[in-house]
């Protein structure tokens, strides 16, 4: 018997089904030997040595992965295909007496029974540039924590903690606030003109009909680009064109390409999932997790999408081909291209892994949505979709610009009509594109890949005069940057280069579960605690909070993993600077004060306003004559009455993390339900 040994327990059934009899299938359950959780457990003066232990709750899942090793004739370790996988791999290894430079490591991108069996035929050795890559991060995340921590909750409040990666990502949020809080909106007006030109709508009946169509005023009577900033100006211009004659001075016809989007890495995925399914972060990663690791189809366990932690949008040759005969066989040659589409992976990527996609492209959303709950459907509807459409032909468009006169003032229309959908019809039909003036808000949207649900323009030629219906103007007024969402958060993190695709989603969720950020709606917003620790932070350690050195530091340990640089060259480079800062920190005598909430809602014993505190599971209201008064209330408002006792009830959180609803009246009223009360 073969003992293969993986991480996670939810893709064991798919795995087993594929390797058959004569294999043993063991899961580690992911991280199983660590550094100890209460202390350094770092030798600073010993090249940076760790100290690893095997936590309790691990214990006796170590002696079972000994036991069945010990009687395997063959071990296999089948950890993730990442760099904490192969640290893990390492870590096995270690346990069970296995020499790293030992072929026992294997890896998959997808849990295919080809996948599966080919890595079964070529074991390697633990990749050791890996190991020491992740175990570096880990270091220095350890030793940040352990000296920043400190600091922040000696000079703000008592157990705070603060990270490396995370301390620069709670910073994007605080500058974008500020931005927000700090921005000044300017003036500005929209002006077009409604005009029409008569066209013949059917050749054969020699159907007439009036085309109505918006241009937009894009020069001024000197000829140059017009910006209206106030109501003085707009009267200038109605002055100035009243009477006008609209006549058509130039038009330019073109024949436009739009090329397909490239198969998904982690990011984009992620925040097509907010974006277009509405799928937060921790929703989004479940299901992807769940597509991988395979759901049963007809009692058959099926993993449907490849390894959801990358940054590369590299296809494996396989695949493309499969595509590109569905996609013949589905929609016809003329949309597939001759030369498969290949995309080109951003400068800071690995590209360690394929791009994420469909692990079988017969596997259509259709066929196996029976089979799938809400979110995985929505997510693999969107993986699927996406990749089908990178390996498809471009779409091309008819192509107009015209140019428009009246009394030497420039009006523009623009629109285009598709020839060829191409890759656009994996997303649904596509339409004509209708004129509208678009705001200067309205163009930093963008265009989603099958919004061209538009208006005809009619055919124009130099010299048509054209009839004029009325003007159309509106005062506008700039607006500040948008909050981040989790998805345009992801995104800010991979444009800055700070932290890789596996730890997008932990670092945000480490940040909101500390209380430094909160959820407004769908977007995210610094506390106040949250400004507080950045402005610590930042007055002390330059280094930690300048996007620019976080980034780097995550290129020197790409530049272990790859380039065999020295792990503990790479640590000590960092860390003999940081201690100093860390000492400085500590000496200094500039202690914070947090500003508490007021609210409202006066203390129902004493009478006093209650403040805003926060918890272990949030916000809540708490008297302010703590500790002569100990009442405290939920921060959010009752959402109906309890059938018990008619006290209020509140919508709740368990040490879980699962939501209930529960009688203010604890402890004496121990009314709690799973679901909301009924409507009052």
């Amino acid at each position: 018997m073969k003992l293969v040994i993986i991480e996670g327990t939810g893709k064991r059934d798919t795995i087993k089904k594929y390797l058959g009899t004569g294999y043993e299938v063991i899961a580690t359950g992911g991280i199983f030997r660590d550094l100890q959780k209460n202390a350094l457990s770092v030798d600073i003066e010993d090249n940076y040595k760790p100290k690893y232990v095997v936590p309790t709750a691990k214990k006796d899942l170590v002696k079972k992965i000994k036991d069945k090793a010990e009687r395997a004739e063959d071990i296999l370790i089948a950890t993730d295909p990442d760099r904490e996988g192969e640290a893990i791999g390492y870590h096995l290894a270690y346990i069970l007496g296995i020499k790293p430079d030992q072929a026992h490591r294997i890896v998959f991108n997808e849990i295919t029974k080809g996948a599966v069996s080919r890595a079964v035929d070529a074991p390697r050795a633990i990749d050791m540039d890996l190991v020491h890559a992740q175990q570096a991060r880990r270091i220095l995340d350890r030793l940040v924590g352990y000296k920043l921590s400190p600091v922040v909750s000696k000079k703000i409040k008592p157990k705070l903690s603060a990270g490396r990666v995370q301390s620069v990502t709670l910073k994007l949020v605080v500058l974008r606030e500020r931005e927000i809080l700090n921005f000044k909106p300017e003036e500005y007006w929209d002006f077009g003109a409604w005009l029409s030109k008569l066209q013949i709508t059917n050749d054969k009946l020699q159907i007439k009909e009036e085309l109505e169509f918006l241009a937009s005023l894009v020069t001024g009577q000197d000829g140059k680009k017009i910006k209206l900033v106030n109501k003085e100006q707009v009267d200038a211009v109605i002055a100035g064109v009243a009477g006008a004659q609209y006549i058509v001075k130039e038009v330019r016809r073109s024949i436009t390409r739009k090329h397909a989007p490239a198969p998904y890495t982690t990011s984009s995925m992620q925040q097509d999932a907010l974006n277009r399914a509405g799928l937060s972060l921790k929703r989004c990663g479940m299901a992807a997790q769940e597509l991988y690791q395979g759901v049963k189809i007809d009692g058959v366990p099926v993993a449907l999408v490849t390894y959801i932690r990358t940054d590369s949008v590299r296809v494996a040759p396989e695949a493309q081909y499969a595509a590109k005969d569905y996609i013949i066989g589905r929609f016809g040659k003329d949309y597939a291209p001759e030369k498969f589409n290949f995309y080109k992976s951003k400068k800071s990527a690995q590209d360690a892994h394929e791009a994420i996609r469909p692990t079988n492209i017969e596997n259509t959303p259709d066929k196996v949505a029976p089979f799938l709950n809400s979110d995985q459907l929505k997510l693999y509807r969107l993986i699927y979709n996406r990749f089908l459409a990178s390996q498809m032909s471009e779409a091309t468009f008819n192509s107009v610009s015209v140019d428009i006169d009246a009394n030497n003032y420039g009006f523009r229309v623009t629109g285009r009509t598709p020839i060829f959908d191409g890759w656009m019809i994996a997303y649904g039909e596509v339409k004509s594109e209708k004129s509208k003036v678009k705001s200067e808000d309205e163009k930093e949207g963008g265009e989603s890949e099958n919004d061209l649900d538009c208006k005809e323009l009619p055919r124009f030629e130099e010299g048509d005069v054209l009839k004029f219906l009325r003007l159309d103007f509106a005062q506008k007024f700039t607006k500040p940057p948008a909050r981040y969402t989790e998805a345009t958060l992801v995104k800010a993190m991979e444009e800055a280069g700070i932290g890789r695709p596996a730890t997008y989603n932990p670092i945000i969720q480490n940040i909101m579960s500390r209380f430094y950020i909160e959820k407004d709606g769908k977007n995210v917003k610094p506390t106040e605690l949250g400004f507080v620790v950045v402005d610590l932070l930042e007055k002390y350690f330059k280094d930690i909070m300048d996007v620019e050195f976080t980034a780097g530091m995550e290129e020197k340990l790409d530049e272990i993993a790859y380039e065999k640089r020295d792990w503990v060259a790479v640590i000590d480079e960092f860390y003999k600077p940081f201690a100093k800062e860390v000492e400085t920190a500590m000496e200094g005598q500039d202690n914070v004060k947090i500003t508490l909430e007021v609210t409202d809602t006066p203390c129902s014993k004493c009478g006093k306003m209650m403040v805003v505190r926060m918890g272990r599971f949030g916000k809540f209201l708490a008297c302010p004559g703590f500790p002569e008064c100990r009442n405290i209330l939920p921060a959010d408002k009752p959402v109906g009455k309890c059938p018990d006792c008619g006290k209020d009830i509140y919508k709740r959180k368990s040490k879980k993390g699962r939501y209930f609803y529960g009688c203010s009246g604890y402890p004496d009223c121990k009314h709690v339900s799973w679901d909301p009360p009924a409507p009052a």
